[in-house]
């Protein structure tokens, strides 16, 4: 077994306007309880605050990340040796391969709002799933570490 010479790890967390939205809701949930008083509204700012955070860190929490022999994207780890040629997608490219490229057998990774990506076809004949599709903002260096890439 050959291991990857370039680690790689990258977390694809939640963008700025997102927080912004979630303090937004806490001020919504308060706003709702104001007719109850004072410490309603205090009460309804925090629980909403709170579980809007939650359910933000969460969905930016993922990551990808290239260990020894194997790529571990979200909960799905995938030897090295199942991957074959990896491309670099730029934003366009990227866009096209979420929408009416995409194959439903695939395995995307992948958050709107990350423009660049990388794909990587899966060579491993037991294995129906045509490619892996990864939001990336380094799509060089996830390349570089899944063995290899070309721009497109």
């Amino acid at each position: 077994m050959e291991l990857s010479t370039v680690p790689y790890e990258e977390r694809l967390t939640a963008p700025r306007s997102w927080w912004l939205i979630t303090f937004l809701v806490g001020v919504a949930g308060g706003i709702i309880a104001l007719p109850f008083g004072t410490l309603p509204l205090l009460g309804g700012f925090v629980v909403f605050l709170l579980v809007a955070a939650v359910i933000t860190s969460s969905y930016g929490s993922v990551r990808i990340r290239v260990v020894g022999d194997s790529l571990i994207a979200g909960d799905a780890k995938i030897p090295l040796s199942a991957l074959g040629t990896v491309e670099i997608l730029d934003a366009e490219e990227a866009r096209a391969w979420r929408m009416h490229r995409a194959d439903p057998r695939a395995f995307m990774l992948l958050r709107s709002y990350v423009p660049t990506a990388v794909r990587a076809e899966v060579v491993d004949p037991q294995d129906p799933t045509p490619y892996v599709y990864l939001s990336t903002r380094e799509p060089e260096a996830l390349a570089k570490a899944l063995g290899g890439g070309s721009a497109l």
